[in-house]
């Protein structure tokens, strides 16, 4: 693809993003990095977990990415009394038939948006491993494709422990990244106040784009060029979690392949054809910190993990353009 057949590509990119970013901006007030964020993710082809206390607009938000592109939409409210087949599908024996028909469940949809996603059982949970991993679902020996475009935007409230089960760390390595939505500034409270006391903004909530748009961006997210260095400077990163002494448990490969992906993404809604060591550094939270698991003097220490990426992210010398070195920040 030429210079210019790329540049063509990524405006058309920024102005069908630009119309989602405003489209979930009309519901989230004063939230544009979680809403920019979200978006990479969505173009990266991966999956969102949104951890925060609860009433901050967790679930406003993953309705509100969800109805801005023409796609279909499943909720799944997350209990403990949920069943796997409730999510996957299950094979029901048609009596006309004389054979088994599969009635696919809530998971076949293009979103999927999985409510208190660590109120069900791990069991239950292990039902999404194959559908965010390999997009298919596999029941009675038969695979199942899933919809294109795919992604899971799952919930969990993080201080409320009673009645919920962790999620086990093949799970968590499956979503691309974690947002905390956070509290909104006074004057964004002001306005949401003003603007959505009276009625809910998902009300007159319309898609600004089809799915076959998002496919397309998609596509043209995947031809954004990674250098060399850019890449070590991702691998490097994630090869210091795993030494890391207070770090029981370090990024996988995975993590470094999803890190790249969504700096992809980053820098063609940023307008550019290549990715920036920049992309990466910014990334390095969201999309490392949820799959690291602390010691317990760690624990007892009360560090977190987004503190030790951060640490990494400082002490990790980064590639510039000259080809040489610099520190994180």
């Amino acid at each position: 693809m030429t210079t210019y057949e790329g540049q063509t590509r990524l405006s058309e990119l920024s102005a069908t993003a630009d119309a989602v970013r405003r489209s979930v901006e009309s519901v989230i007030e004063g939230k544009p990095e979680v809403v920019r964020l979200s978006l990479t993710v969505l173009l990266a082809e991966g999956h969102l977990l949104l951890e925060d206390v609860p009433g901050v607009g967790k679930t406003m938000l993953a309705k509100a990415l969800a109805r801005s592109i023409d796609c279909s939409v499943r909720r799944i409210q997350f209990t403990p009394d949920l069943l796997p087949s409730d999510i996957t599908g299950i094979s029901i024996f048609d009596q006309e038939r004389k054979d088994f028909e599969f009635k696919p469940g809530a998971v076949f949809a293009q979103i999927v948006i999985g409510d208190e996603i660590n109120r069900a059982s791990p069991k239950t949970q292990s039902a999404l491993l194959e559908a965010m991993e390999e997009r298919q679902v596999t029941a009675d020996g038969e695979t199942h494709a899933l919809p294109d475009p795919f992604m899971v935007i799952a919930t969990q409230n993080p201080v409320e422990m009673e009645g919920t089960y962790p999620l086990p760390e093949a799970q968590r390595d499956r979503f691309m990244a974690r947002v905390s939505v956070g509290y909104p500034s006074p004057e964004a409270e002001m306005r949401m106040l003003e603007l959505h006391g009276e009625s809910s903004p998902l009300d007159s909530l319309r898609p600004a784009v089809h799915a076959t748009d998002v496919v397309k961006l998609i596509e043209a997210v995947r031809e954004v060029h990674v250098s060399e260095p850019v890449r070590r400077y991702a691998v490097d990163l994630v090869a210091a979690t795993r030494s890391h002494p207070e770090l029981r448990l370090g990024a996988s490969p995975r993590a470094a392949l999803q890190l790249l992906r969504a700096a992809k993404s980053s820098a063609a809604l940023s307008g550019r054809e290549y990715v920036l060591p920049d992309d990466v550094q910014a990334l390095a939270v969201p999309v490392l910190a949820h799959r690291l698991l602390p010691t317990a003097q760690a624990q007892l220490n009360r560090h977190t993990t987004e503190q030790f990426v951060a640490d990494i992210v400082h002490r990790t010398p980064m590639p510039d353009p000259y080809g040489q070195q610099r520190r994180g920040y």
